[in-house]
């Protein structure tokens, strides 16, 4: 009673918020963007809730399982500083020129910003790549489902997938918004509760704690684990590989939603706040180790923790099922984002410049929600059956995406100089194919080093490029004065 009470209740006020959206929802841009009448702290919770999403809470600490220390620094320092440094950098920027063009995706900025509708057609195109991450979301919240109702994973994933599809339809946006918010700070309280619960595994000390299981298990660069070893695979990937993960259509278009330069500020303090608290979860890793737990599925660690930890104590049973929806609440809150975007996406950049602008606001709306559906069933089938270790499936689209991202985004930002979008076009193709070939062809086993790289090779050939562009250009000017 208390699990189905606690889920009844979670699902009412999730629904009672997209309705709240769905009034506000009139359009392609109110359902991507919102109408910028949103409070900057709430804009900065909702973006916080979307980074650390099902990867944070659920799948992420097993990789701190594994491999110990070294991926606690990767996913938690390293990708921290990446966040907080990605943001201060291009958050201003950004917005300034997308609210000046009017663009409401990525690709969309990508077009007004390079004049070329090959090279956003491109981009929107390989976007969807994102959709390997709805299935890591959504292999985790069923895996969350099956272990608190005891149902069958099959059966949970039925259910998760339903329920987020039917209350983003709804909304929009703004359904994406004030369920985040809601979720969000469900997800503060039990981030909080959770790692603090926790510290009586380190009562010896930290570092003579994590020596207790092995000296490897306790180092910043593990020489027993094939992903973390050194510093470029811990360290280095891990910063630059989140810079770039800022860069994804869920993520980066929130500043879109911002109304003035004035509310950055907060919006920004507000994101990374929340977020150190979230990425207190990877603590959960060493927790589940030091507790002696034997968990043969790294993707299950945190779902075995809490049952081990909280099942047998004084109102477990409340707490145990308060916990386990506030991790599902953890991974809805990055799918609906994505799922948003997608859709959006897919009607703005695809649809819209193939259509020969026989389009409406109205009818685009209505395309959005259909592809939301279509993108939807593609990711439930995907996550019927999903790789043994999803998490590093989807890092392989995501960073993909990522490092085909990065040159155009930052080139766009910070630099004033013109150069051809074809240039552009092959920094992307770089970016994206250097990254799964190295991955999967070329013995980098750790995807963030491989988009790393392959992010290097597509700032090289820019800067290359630039390079030829001015010499030619210098060369140009001396001939005529001669």
């Amino acid at each position: 009673m208390i699990k189905y009470s606690l889920i009844s209740l979670f699902i009412i006020v999730t629904y009672w918020l997209s309705f709240k959206g769905m009034k506000k929802t009139k359009d392609i841009k109110s359902f991507s963007i919102g109408n910028k009448d949103l409070n900057p702290m709430i804009v900065g919770i909702t973006l916080a809730a979307s980074i650390s999403s099902t990867a944070t809470f659920v799948i992420n600490p097993g990789f701190v399982y594994v491999h110990g220390l070294s991926a606690f620094i990767h996913y938690g320092i390293a990708a921290s500083l990446g966040i907080l440094v990605a943001f201060i950098l291009l958050s201003k920027k950004f917005r300034n020129f997308g609210e000046q063009s009017g663009a409401i995706t990525i690709p969309d900025w990508i077009y007004h910003k390079y004049q070329n509708r090959q090279l956003s057609l491109f981009f929107a195109f390989i976007n969807l790549v994102s959709i390997t991450f709805v299935v890591l979301i959504l292999v985790g919240c069923s895996l969350l489902m099956s272990s608190l109702f005891g149902i069958s994973q099959h059966l949970a994933l039925t259910l998760c997938f339903l329920f987020v599809l039917s209350y983003v339809l709804i909304g929009g946006s703004y359904a994406h918004i004030y369920t985040n918010t809601f979720q969000g700070i469900l997800m503060v309280l039990i981030s909080g509760f959770i790692f603090i619960h926790g510290l009586q595994y380190f009562e010896g000390g930290f570092i003579n704690s994590l020596n207790s299981v092995s000296v490897n298990f306790a180092s910043v660069f593990n020489p027993e684990s094939v992903l973390y070893y050194d510093f470029i695979s811990v360290f280095l990937s891990g910063f630059v590989i989140t810079f770039a993960l800022m860069l994804q259509p869920h993520i980066l278009t929130k500043v879109l939603y911002i109304k003035s330069d004035k509310d950055v500020n907060k919006f920004l303090l507000t994101t990374f706040s929340v977020g150190i608290v979230f990425s207190l979860m990877l603590f959960v890793g060493f927790y589940a180790k030091l507790a002696g737990l034997e968990v043969v599925r790294q993707d299950a660690v945190v779902a075995t923790y809490i049952n081990h930890a909280f099942k047998n104590i004084f109102l477990g049973e409340l707490l145990l099922s308060f916990i386990s929806i506030t991790l599902l609440a953890a991974g809805l809150s990055t799918l609906d984002g994505i799922l948003v975007s997608l859709s959006s996406m897919v009607v703005n950049d695809i649809y819209r410049p193939l259509s020969n602008n026989n389009f409406n606001q109205k009818t685009a709306l209505r395309y959005s929600r259909i592809t939301l559906v279509v993108i939807g069933l593609i990711s439930f089938f995907l996550a019927w059956n999903p790789p043994q270790l999803v998490g590093l499936f989807a890092q392989k689209g995501v960073y993909a995406l990522a490092a085909a991202s990065v040159v155009p985004i930052c080139f766009g930002v910070f630099s004033k100089t013109r150069i051809s979008s074809n240039i552009i076009l092959i920094c992307g193709l770089i970016g994206f194919f250097g990254h799964l070939y190295l991955n999967i062809f070329g013995g980098v086993k750790n995807p963030a080093v491989s988009s790393m790289y392959s992010m290097m090779a597509s700032f090289t050939f820019l800067i290359i490029s630039l390079l030829i562009t001015k010499l030619s250009n210098n060369s140009n000017v001396k001939g005529y004065s001669l």
